[in-house]
């Protein structure tokens, strides 16, 4: 039985030292990333707007043109956007 509770406790060492290695990794790309951004801010860029585009470039085509189409119908309904004339 100690056996299997070896076997059990070094397969479980195993999967956190997995996991705390790839959250090191995470966390040096989570840096990467930010230092990429710091650069775009750098040279004039809108890091907002950037990430909105990484965001919208995450989506399949069909996605994002229905968000678009709701986001437009809201803001036409707040009256934040013109829509199309009346008949």
């Amino acid at each position: 039985m100690s056996d299997a509770h070896g076997v059990a406790r070094d397969q479980l060492r195993s999967f956190i030292e997995r996991i705390e290695r790839l959250e090191e990794e995470k966390k040096t790309i989570a840096d990467d990333i930010k230092d990429v951004y710091g650069e775009a801010k750098g040279t004039g860029f809108d890091t907002k707007v950037l990430r909105k585009i990484i965001s919208i470039r995450k989506q399949d085509k069909d996605e994002r043109l229905e968000h678009e189409a709701i986001l437009e119908t809201y803001l036409i309904a707040l009256g934040m956007l013109e829509g199309p004339p009346e008949e």
